[in-house]
């Protein structure tokens, strides 16, 4: 894609911020899993945002975010 594609791309998404309750949600998901399933601290933020705006997670990385409780996940695709 050229750059004028992307921004014209990037314009039509929706950009959604998680809130100060979302974050400390987020920091608390963060404290449970980060040494027990290697759960890093954005991960767990951008689990509980989605948990928070009631959307599920699309990403290639089902597994990783498994241990979220609540989140529901769904892998776009298959890569061969």
């Amino acid at each position: 894609m050229e750059l004028q594609e992307i921004r014209k791309f990037i314009n039509n998404v929706e950009v959604i911020w998680a809130t100060p309750e979302t974050c400390d949600q987020a920091l608390e998901v963060f404290a449970n899993y980060h040494l027990s399933h290697n759960l890093g601290l954005i991960d767990a933020l951008i689990g509980q945002t989605s948990i928070a705006f009631g959307l599920s997670l699309h990403t290639f990385n089902v597994k990783h975010y498994a241990v979220i409780p609540g989140l529901i996940t769904v892998q776009p695709y298959k890569r061969l």
